[in-house]
C-alpha cells in the first residue's frame, strides 16, 4: 500500500505555514491591483463572447428559378388620372404585363398629394369596345355643343346630361362620331328636351375648351361623362361629380345606355334630385370617374429575377392622349424590392450589423417634379442596380434583403411620357455568416487571465520586495 508521504510529495501547491510568511503594504497593493485587472480583463473577454461577430463573403446568387422577386412601391403622380393609370412590367425574357390590378391599389389625389375619397375602381379588365362601321354620313345635330359659357347652365336644365369630350385629331373620337351623332338623334326624337327634359346628349371640343376639360379631368379622348343633376354636385366648388361610361360604342348600346339612364325617372319630375336605379346589366360600363386630376399608385408585383422595366403610364386600348399635356411628375412615397422586413426585426438586425439597410430604400422620399409648360414629353427614367444580402446564423436565414443604387435621368419622350424603373439584379449575393462563438474557448481565457495577472503580479511583487531589502541594507551599512 502506498504511503500518505510518497502521495504528498506529489503535491504541486505546496503550503507555507502562516507564522512564516509576511503580509506587506506594497504587496497588499499589488493584490489590489491584480483583482481589478482581472475583474476588468474578465469584463473584456466576456463582453467579446457575447457580442456577435460575422463574416462576409461574395457568392453566386444561390435562387432557384421558380423564386420570384418582389417588388413594392408607393408612387404619387400628381397630375395622371387613375382612369387612365397603368403598371406594366416586361423582362427581357419576353415577359410583358399590361394593367396590373390584382395587386395594384390607386387613389385619386389633389395637387397636395391628400386622399380624395376611397379607392378608385379600375373595374375589370377591358374588352375590346365595339364601334360602328366607318362611314361618312351625316345624321345631323341630335346633340347640343358645349362650351364654357353654357355648360353649367345646360346640364343643370336635364336630369342626366351624357357628354362626349373629344379632339378632333383623336381616331377614336372620329371613330365615335357617327355612332354618337345617330344615338343623339334617335334619343332626341324620343325624349325631345324641349317637351321631356330628362336627357340630353353633348359634346365638347377639347382642343377648343382646355379649361372646361381640365377641371372635369378630361386626359384621354374620347371621355363619355354622365351627369346627374342635383345629386352630385360639390359644395366646396360647385362642380358636378360624375360617372364614366367605358362600354360599347356603337350606335345600339349607346341608345340602349341612354334609354336605361332615362327610365328610372318620371316624366312629370324631371328635375328632383336623382339616384341611379337603372337597369344593372351594363353596370360594368359605368363607374365613378375621378373626382381630382391626381392619382397614388401602391402595391406590389413579382417579376423573375432577370433584367426588367416596371412602367406606370397612361394606357388605354379606345383612347388618345395628347403627349404634350402628360405631366409624369411624381413623388416617391416607397420603392423596394424583397420581403417587407417588419422595423422590429430590422431593429434587431441593425444592433448586429449597423451598416445593413442603409440602401434598401434609395428613393424613399425624393420627389422629380417637371412643369408641363417648360418640359413637354418628359418620361422619367430610373436605373436600379440591386445585390441580395443574406444573413445567415447556424445555417438558419436570418433576413433577406435586396439594397440598390439608383440613377434617375429626365429624357424626352417620342410618344407618350412614361415612368420607367429599370431594375438590374447582380448575379452575385453578399452572405454575411455569423461566426460561432466556443464557450471552451471563453473558459480557457479566463485561466489564462486569472493564471496571468496572479503569476505576473507575483512577479512585481518579488521584484519590489527584494529591492526594498536591498535599499534597506544599503541604509543600514551592512556588507554584502
Amino acid at each position: 500500500m502506498v504511503s500518505t508521504s510518497k502521495i504528498k510529495s506529489v503535491d504541486f501547491y505546496r503550503k507555507i505555514p502562516r507564522d512564516l510568511t509576511e503580509a506587506s503594504m506594497s504587496g497588499a497593493g499589488l493584490s489590489i491591483i491584480a483583482a481589478l485587472a482581472m475583474m476588468f480583463l474578465f469584463g473584456m473577454e466576456l463582453h467579446n463572447y457575447l457580442s456577435i461577430s460575422t463574416s462576409t463573403s461574395i457568392i453566386v446568387d444561390r435562387s432557384p428559378d421558380e423564386d420570384y422577386l418582389r417588388i413594392d412601391f408607393n408612387i404619387s403622380f400628381p397630375a395622371l388620372s387613375c382612369e387612365f393609370a397603368s403598371v406594366d412590367v416586361s423582362d427581357v425574357l419576353g415577359t410583358n404585363r399590361l394593367n396590373i390590378t390584382k395587386t395594384v391599389r390607386k387613389y385619386s389625389i389633389n395637387k397636395h398629394l391628400k386622399t380624395i375619397g376611397s379607392e378608385f375602381d379600375s373595374g375589370p379588365v377591358t374588352h375590346r369596345v365595339k364601334h360602328d362601321e366607318e362611314n361618312d354620313e351625316e345624321y345631323g345635330e341630335g346633340f347640343v355643343t358645349l362650351n364654357a359659357d353654357n355648360f353649367d347652365r345646360i346640364s343643370h336644365q336635364h336630369a342626366i346630361s351624357v357628354v362626349n369630350f373629344y379632339a378632333p385629331w383623336c381616331y377614336w373620337s372620329n371613330r365615335l362620331k357617327p355612332a354618337w351623332e345617330k344615338a343623339a338623334k334617335i334619343i332626341r326624337e324620343r325624349h325631345d328636351p324641349e317637351v321631356d327634359g330628362r336627357i340630353i346628349m353633348g359634346k365638347v371640343d377639347c382642343t377648343e375648351e382646355v379649361d372646361l376639360c381640365r377641371s372635369h379631368h378630361i386626359q384621354g379622348y374620347p371621355s363619355i361623362r354622365i351627369f346627374r343633376k342635383g345629386s352630385d354636385v360639390r359644395d366646396e366648388h360647385g362642380h358636378h361629380e360624375h360617372e364614366s361610361y367605358y362600354g360599347d360604342r356603337d350606335t345600339d348600346s349607346l341608345v340602349k345606355t341612354m334609354e336605361e339612364l332615362v327610365a328610372p325617372i318620371a316624366l312629370e319630375s324631371p328635375n328632383l334630385s336623382l339616384e341611379d336605379k337603372s337597369n344593372r346589366t351594363t353596370e360594368y360600363a359605368k363607374r365613378p370617374a375621378p373626382r381630382e386630376a391626381g392619382c397614388r399608385i401602391e402595391g406590389f408585383v413579382r417579376v423573375k429575377k432577370v433584367p426588367g422595366n416596371l412602367v406606370i403610364s397612361a394606357r388605354s386600348g379606345a383612347h388618345s392622349f395628347d403627349s404634350a399635356l402628360m405631366n409624369m411628375s411624381h413623388v416617391i412615397s416607397d420603392f423596394s424590392f424583397g420581403k417587407k422586413i417588419t422595423p422590429r426585426v430590422m431593429s434587431d438586425i441593425k444592433r448586429i450589423l449597423p451598416y445593413i439597410g442603409a440602401s434598401h430604400a434609395k428613393l424613399n422620399g425624393k420627389s422629380y417634379l417637371t412643369d408641363p409648360d417648360d418640359h413637354a414629353n418628359v418620361t422619367v427614367e430610373h436605373y436600379i442596380q440591386l445585390v441580395k444580402t443574406e444573413v445567415m446564423r447556424s445555417s438558419h436565414q436570418l433576413i433577406e434583403d435586396y439594397e440598390f443604387t439608383a440613377h434617375s435621368s429626365l429624357t424626352h419622350a417620342l410618344s407618350i411620357p412614361v415612368v420607367k424603373f429599370h431594375y438590374e439584379p447582380s448575379p452575385m449575393q453578399v452572405l454575411i455568416t455569423e461566426n460561432p462563438k466556443s464557450f471552451s474557448h471563453f473558459i480557457t481565457n479566463v485561466c489564462a487571465i486569472i493564471g496571468g495577472v496572479f503569476t505576473v503580479a507575483g512577479i512585481l511583487d518579488s521584484i519590489l520586495h527584494n529591492t526594498m531589502r536591498l535599499v534597506k541594507k544599503v541604509e543600514l551599512g551592512k556588507n554584502f
